[in-house]
């Protein structure tokens, strides 16, 4: 899958322990995919939270900084964390904070170049991932 090879096992392999897809990424990953704009428009609400600087060092080539659980309930809103709560059979605040461990790294993995590719290329990167986790439940 080229620029996605090894995400499940990088990010949620080693966040969330064990190799086995986890519904949380996936609720992640379609998020992203609905959200409006998709992956820029995710982006852009961070800005819009005040927390560019965050966001924006997940797209870029350096190190990720870190969000809070706290960070990520307000960003997001608490319906969107309670619906991946939901898909992942886990408390809201317990989502926040595997949301914030695991989105700085599938951002990170979907920027590889340091910018937001253009909106069809991530659709398809998201698609394929989505894909490759249905398979491996």
């Amino acid at each position: 899958m080229g620029l996605l090879d090894g995400l499940e096992n990088q990010v949620l392999g080693n966040m969330m322990g064990g190799g086995n897809s986890n519904p949380l990424v996936a609720g992640i990953l379609q998020m992203i995919q609905s959200q409006p704009g998709g992956l820029q428009g995710l982006v852009q609400t961070f800005h819009d939270k005040g927390l560019g600087g965050i966001a924006s060092s997940w797209v870029s080539t350096g190190q990720n900084q870190p969000i809070s659980a706290d960070q990520i309930h307000q960003t997001l809103g608490s319906d969107v964390v309670k619906g991946l709560a939901a898909k992942a059979g886990i408390s809201p605040d317990m989502a926040s904070g595997a949301i914030a461990q695991l989105l700085p790294g599938i951002i990170d993995k979907l920027t590889p170049n340091g910018q937001v590719p253009a909106h069809n290329s991530v659709m398809d990167m998201v698609g394929g991932l989505l894909q490759g986790l249905t398979k491996a439940s």
